[in-house]
C-alpha cells in the first residue's frame, strides 16, 4: 500500500509539475557544467524528481558526498533521450508493479514499436544515463551509480560504490 501511495503521490507531482518551478540553484551547487546542461535536459517533472532525491540524501545526510549528491540529480537522465508522457510513464510502473516478465518482455529493443517506448525508456535509461555522463568526462563512481540505480543492491555487496548505491536507492524509493 505504501508503494502505491507513493506512485500516487509521484504521478500528482508529474501532473502538476508544470506548475511548479525546480530549484536550478540547488541542482547546479551539485554539478559540473556538462552535468548540468544533461540535467536540465531532463523534463520538468524529472528534475522536480530529481531534486526530490537529492533533498532525500541530505536529509539523511547533510555531509553526503559530491558522487551522491550528483547521482541523486542524475540518476534518470538517460530519460532524456525520449521524452514520455505521463501515461506512459504511468503505465510502464504500473505493469512493472503487477506483472514484472511482461514489462521485461515489452522492453525488448529487438521489436520497438512505439507502445513499447516507456518499457524501453524504462529498462535502458540507467545505461543511457552513464553514457550522457561519460561523454561529460564525470566521475566513473559517479557514473556507476546512475547505470546501477535500478540494479539489485545485493548483487553489488562486494562493489566500492555498494553504501551509496544503497543511499541512492533508498532517497529515490522515498521520493
Amino acid at each position: 500500500m505504501r508503494q502505491v501511495s507513493r506512485r500516487l503521490a509521484q504521478g500528482l507531482r508529474a501532473l502538476l509539475a508544470f506548475a511548479m518551478a525546480p530549484d536550478l540553484a540547488l541542482a547546479r551547487q551539485h554539478l559540473s557544467n556538462c552535468e548540468f546542461a544533461a540535467f536540465r535536459a531532463l523534463s520538468r517533472s524529472e528534475q522536480l524528481h530529481s531534486l526530490q532525491v537529492l533533498r532525500a540524501v541530505l536529509a539523511a545526510d547533510a555531509n553526503a558526498p559530491r558522487v551522491l549528491t550528483a547521482a541523486a540529480l542524475l540518476h534518470d537522465v538517460g530519460k532524456a533521450r525520449r521524452r514520455l508522457a505521463l501515461w506512459q510513464k504511468t503505465l510502464a510502473v504500473l505493469v512493472q508493479a503487477a506483472a514484472p516478465a511482461l514489462s521485461q518482455r515489452l522492453s525488448r529493443e529487438a521489436s520497438p514499436r512505439a507502445w513499447r517506448t516507456p518499457f524501453i525508456v524504462r529498462r535502458r535509461h540507467p545505461k543511457w544515463g552513464a553514457e550522457i555522463l561519460r561523454e561529460c568526462g564525470s566521475n566513473a563512481e559517479l557514473i556507476w551509480l546512475v547505470e546501477h540505480h535500478q540494479a539489485a543492491a545485493r548483487d553489488h555487496k562486494a562493489h566500492p560504490g555498494y553504501a551509496l548505491l544503497k543511499c541512492l536507492q533508498a532517497a529515490d524509493n522515498a521520493s
